[in-house]
């Protein structure tokens, strides 16, 4: 805040207010000026509010909880000398509330209170500590062992939402809070497609099943793809997962604090680049991963941000032959001092079912 010359500032998306107070409810706003913190919320929370919060005083209000924060803000800093300014979050806040918080302010700040700035929280997350890394550490053990469970389902003439349907199922009676995201399974010529979430289509004899799923556990994302085959995979098909697992192998052999996540994309890109394959690679090699599904940084062609220890990335390199096939495989990586710390453990060898 010192930097962005702030008098205050107004938190509204959730997962910046969760990682800040611990407050986890639907409904909430977070004032920070330079003396402490006050979380805004509705009456429906006021027992998980006391209950969750920390280093932030509570106040239930009746009002939109952004508006209230930003009055409170308001009337904070109305007395300070000279200009004064509270930021917010330009990425996560529409025309609309822009406008309905400026209209919920005297006159005389309307016009200059409020100024965007880029999230000041985000990057923070990006570092997970110690408690952080055991969490995901356990999500991600717990989508291992969601994949063993699978490769005991999977069988021809199941449909993909079947199979997703046992697989969240399962996840909810192992301890699961939800899905990280809705959960893809994309079979036969449907593994092509990138984000192939589960139909009605059922499970050839052969050919290529992409699964890509990830669990919340305590409030943290895991994030995982395999890819599997039912039946003896041509001979075309068993160069083209060769040549994906190469690419993500180095790609994972690649983080590393001090890297640029450009350099990791590249190490997997290039693989694929040489094989006559990269045309086929259509998305970024990894994304940060944390208390949502996508964060920070991005592990992208070109991306120059640096890889630090405690950031949590996926690298999940992929291609994707349209009417044919496709393949991609992914893990979790952990950054440290030294390298990466791989959190998915299941088999990347081809697997036949």
């Amino acid at each position: 805040m010192g930097g962005e010359s702030l008098s205050g500032l107004l938190v509204t998306h959730l997962a910046d207010v969760r990682w800040l107070c611990g407050f986890t409810g639907s409904s909430a706003a977070l004032a920070v000026t330079r003396r402490g913190a006050r979380l805004f919320t509705d009456g429906r929370y006021t027992a998980q509010a006391a209950a969750e919060v920390y280093s932030a005083k509570v106040e239930i209000v009746p009002s939109a909880p952004a508006v209230a924060a930003v009055q409170w803000l308001a009337a904070q800093v109305a007395a300070a000398d000279g200009a004064v300014s509270v930021g917010f979050d330009s990425a996560h806040t529409s025309v609309a509330e822009l406008e309905r918080l400026k209209a919920a302010l005297p006159a005389g700040l309307r016009r200059k209170l409020l100024v965007p700035v880029k999230s000041l929280v985000e990057p923070l997350r990006w570092l997970k500590d110690e408690d952080e890394l055991a969490v995901m550490a356990e999500a991600a053990k717990l989508g291992d062992d969601l994949f063993v469970h699978l490769l005991g389902v999977i069988r021809p003439g199941l449909t993909e939402v079947a199979v997703a349907a046992e697989l969240e199922y399962q996840a909810r009676v192992r301890g699961a809070e939800g899905m990280s995201f809705d959960s893809i399974v994309a079979a036969g010529v449907r593994s092509a497609l990138p984000h192939g979430r589960a139909s009605e289509a059922k499970l050839p004899r052969r050919g290529f099943l992409t699964l890509d799923f990830g669990v919340i556990l305590k409030g943290y994302c895991s994030d995982m793809s395999r890819t599997v085959c039912l039946g003896k995979p041509s001979a075309r098909e068993r160069e083209v997962y060769e040549t994906v697992l190469a690419a993500q192998e180095a790609a994972v052999a690649t983080v590393a604090a001090g890297v640029e996540c450009g350099t990791v994309d590249e190490a997997a890109r290039g693989i694929l680049r040489s094989a006559g394959m990269v045309e086929a690679f259509s998305h970024s090699t990894g994304h940060g991963v944390g208390l949502e599904i996508h964060e920070g940084p991005r592990i992208g062609a070109g991306q120059k941000d640096k890889l630090a220890p405690g950031m949590v990335i996926t690298i999940e390199p992929g291609v994707y032959f349209a009417g044919e096939f496709g393949v991609r495989i992914e893990d979790m990586v952990a950054v440290t001092r030294t390298g990466g710390r791989v959190l998915t453990r299941s088999p990347k060898a081809l697997i036949e079912l």
